[in-house]
């Protein structure tokens, strides 16, 4: 049984830093990494990158909103011609970046706003997979299992990576509790642990109100880096899973 660990990183901007990207790196093995809208710039991107490239992660673009302010989680209205277009860009920068380094791109994962919207969305879905099918067919989407996305880039005939996220909690339609609610995060490292353990075993998560949810699958589990104890909550999600009995390594391998 194998899964794949991803987290979102390079998402500091100039004097800004967020999260722990140089001690989370070395626990997971896919990076998502921020493209110049919600998060990142240049500089940032190449260190990521870099710094992926010395601990043989695989890299992916993890395209969001152009909301630097609101950190690409505030909804935005756009035009698919709009969407198409900036994720198209998004990737593209990030592929620039990565090439001189030395390093391909495995995956995208819209990030926040616009992964939750193309979720319930088709049009913004097919929006965003019309970008990456410009860029690269080969590129793996990472979506919500049951989601229009997932649905719209398999229909598209894209490689698709089922998600799951360790630290957040879920609502019984399969949507994400709202980073307003209170409990939406899951901080326990046991909690977290078993969770992700019987996602992948199980294919199921309890949700918010205790009730159960079933899932697809699992193919790649999410941890996010700005976490006050993401560096602790990777570490010991990566320990539980190899004590499952469950390998991780790049989804790329095995999708």
């Amino acid at each position: 049984m194998r899964v794949d660990l991803n987290c979102d990183l390079g998402e500091s901007f100039g004097a800004f830093r967020i999260g722990n990207d140089v001690e989370i790196m070395s626990h997971i093995s896919s990076a998502n990494v921020a493209c110049g809208f919600h998060a990142g710039d240049p500089v940032t991107i190449a260190r990521t990158i870099g710094l992926a490239k010395r601990y043989k992660v695989a890299v992916g673009a993890h395209p969001g909103f152009p909301d630097l302010l609101g950190f690409g989680r505030r909804e935005m209205k756009l035009a698919p011609e709009e969407a198409e277009d900036y994720v198209l860009y998004q990737i593209s920068a990030l592929y620039g970046l990565a090439k001189a380094a030395g390093v391909g791109l495995q995956h995208v994962k819209p990030h926040g706003a616009l992964y939750n919207m193309a979720a319930k969305d088709r049009s913004l879905s097919g929006a965003i997979v019309r970008g990456i099918q410009e860029f690269d067919r080969d590129l793996i989407v990472f979506a919500p299992p049951g989601s229009a996305l997932a649905n719209v880039a398999a229909g598209a005939k894209l490689r698709v990576a089922l998600e799951f996220f360790a630290d957040r909690a879920y609502n019984l339609d399969g949507s994400l509790v709202s980073r307003v609610q209170e409990g939406s995060m899951v901080r326990d490292e046991r909690q977290v642990v078993q969770r992700a353990v019987d996602a992948v075993k199980e294919g199921t998560v309890e949700t918010v109100d205790g009730r159960v949810l079933k899932l697809d699958r699992v193919d790649t589990i999410c941890v996010h880096g700005d976490t006050p104890n993401a560096v602790k909550l990777t570490q010991a999600l990566k320990k539980g899973l190899v004590e499952a009995k469950i390998r991780v390594e790049p989804v790329g391998v095995f999708i």
